[in-house]
């Protein structure tokens, strides 16, 4: 088992400590000069660099490790690099991404597919990997942050002269003036210099920019905030990227909130090629119109928490870059149908007479299973099945998508007051060869159109985060690179006057700063030139 390592001086050192905390000696073999690993934590040992005891000090070992992280760094992001070279399922135009990547990008595609990148970043194992990340921060900070904190609260002004002697920047030099004035007059120049000094008997201690050495870790705290606002994301409702459509006077739910959207009136506004202005926006050799606005008018609803009616929360004309914010859920116009089939008119004839019955209206968006309407006075009509894009697979009639392209309906004509019926096929585009015992032939009278308009949602909940975790990294960023810790240790001792000086950066500022300290004290020392 190891044991703490007595100095010279007395002092008891923890397991791992390079220098005496106390005195500053040096506990391992002594080195001709002091380098940055020696006085990074004045020699405080890290908890990382004690000796591992349990399988906690080994995993907080191996997360503290400064190669673990920047590997962790760049496996995230090469494979978030790898993510975007082909859409991500829920971008592409298919219900069968298991068919669609390898018909449409061959071998890789399919390769890119069962390696799961196509819901790369909601993926378990790349949320692990970002959390790994985040571990990896936490502990890498608190692993230096603590020896950091307790080597600059326990300062020493008293030091062992082999400490000075070791330094970067060290002199010796005799004086023959009293110690006490000596110190003295070094401590009245360095003030001038807005040095902060600290004396104890003949030693001095005189430090300034000591903030500097927080700004790596200010840099972590902003970086983990960061990394906790992109892991925030997937918690349900906190982030939303999804479209949605909707019709003319159609009220949809809002994906991924609790909120109703309604279409009031969908327009489309084109450029009139025979105006003035309209001219300069036209191509002379293209007579084909040029939209020059898409809008939506729309409604946002709410539901009341007690009677579970809609209620109106917010009203907004939706314009391409001018979308319709409500509780931070923001719709955007994307896209736009026109004349997109709504309903369909059917009139029933009686085949023997040649004389209209009567006349009823199927809404192809809200036709229900044996939904019946009144045909005339003396007609009923049901609906027995409904396929919105009809085709024959197999002999077997089926819908290729839920959407009213080529629409198919089987009818059933019933007379009231009587038991008669019969059955029709009627099939938009063709016409179906019915039974030729049918007393009754449903045609085609009119159609309905709307517009529909394509609108993309938008809620990210973590943009304050994303701003305020910036905004400490930027602090620590300039922390770390425009400021510098510079400390000047002065002893007198048996007549001589040792000196020692160290900084974490820059040392041509810290020799300048020596130049202008000398020279108004009388000391004749070329700092500058020195290596």
């Amino acid at each position: 088992m190891l044991e703490d390592t007595k100095c010279e001086c007395g002092h008891n050192n923890p397991v791992g400590t390079i220098l005496c905390e106390y005195c500053g000696k040096p506990l391992e073999e002594e080195p001709t000069q002091f380098t940055d690993r020696e006085m990074r934590y004045d020699g405080t040992a890290r908890k990382s660099q004690k000796a591992v005891k349990s399988p906690f000090d080994q995993v907080w070992t191996f997360f503290s490790s400064v190669k673990v992280a920047v590997t962790l760094i760049i496996i995230t992001f090469v494979l978030s690099i790898l993510g975007t070279i082909y859409p991500l399922e829920k971008f592409i135009p298919s219900t069968f991404p298991e068919t669609y990547y390898l018909q449409t990008y061959g071998y890789w595609g399919d390769l890119f597919y069962r390696l799961g990148f196509t819901n790369m970043y909601s993926s378990w194992w790349f949320v692990a990997l970002l959390a790994m990340i985040g571990i990896s921060l936490v502990v890498c900070s608190l692993d230096r942050v603590v020896p950091l904190y307790k080597a600059l609260k326990n300062q020493k002004v008293k030091k062992s002269t082999s400490f000075l002697e070791r330094q970067r920047i060290a002199y010796t030099y005799e004086d023959s003036i009293p110690s006490e004035k000596v110190v003295s007059k070094w401590k009245d120049v360095l003030q001038k210099q807005r040095y902060q000094v600290h004396v104890d008997g003949e030693n001095l201690l005189a430090e300034k920019g000591r903030l500097s050495r927080w700004g790596p870790y200010i840099n972590h705290i902003g970086l983990i905030l960061f990394l906790f606002a992109i892991v925030l994301r997937y918690i349900p409702g906190w982030n939303v990227d999804e479209y949605v459509w909707v019709r003319e006077g159609e009220t949809k739910k809002v994906p991924g909130t609790k909120y109703y959207i309604h279409n009031e009136k969908a327009e489309i506004e084109f450029y009139d090629p025979n105006a003035a202005n309209g001219q300069a926006e036209l191509n002379a050799n293209d007579t084909s119109q040029v939209v020059k606005k898409y809008r939506t008018t729309a409604v946002i609803y709410e539901k009341d928490p007690k009677t579970g009616q809609l209620q109106e929360a917010k009203r907004h004309a939706i314009l391409v870059n001018e979308p319709l914010g409500y509780k931070g859920t923001n719709l955007y116009q994307s896209d736009f149908r026109q004349n997109q089939l709504k309903a369909i008119q059917f009139e029933v004839v009686d085949k023997k007479t040649g004389q209209v019955v009567g006349t009823f209206t199927s809404d192809l968006y809200d036709l229900k299973p044996n939904q019946k309407q009144a045909v005339g006075d003396r007609l009923e009509s049901e609906v027995l099945e409904y396929y919105p894009e009809f085709e024959i697979v197999n002999g077997t009639p089926q819908t290729k998508t839920q959407e009213p392209n080529k629409p198919a309906f089987i009818f059933r004509i019933s007379e009231k007051g009587t038991d008669y019926q019969e059955v029709s096929w009627v099939i938009s585009g063709e016409r179906f060869p019915n039974p030729e015992t049918n007393r009754y032939e449903i045609q085609l009278k009119d159609f309905e159109f709307v517009n529909s308009s394509g609108l993309m949602v938008r809620v990210e909940k973590s943009w304050p985060l994303y701003l305020f975790g910036g905004t400490i990294f930027m602090i620590g960023l300039i922390m770390g690179s425009y400021f510098q810790h510079r400390r000047i240790w002065l002893q007198v001792k048996d007549g001589k006057i040792y000196f020692g000086a160290h900084t974490n950066k820059n040392w041509y500022g810290l020799r300048r700063d020596l130049q202008q300290i000398s020279n108004q004290i009388g000391l004749n020392v070329e700092w500058i030139k020195k290596s």
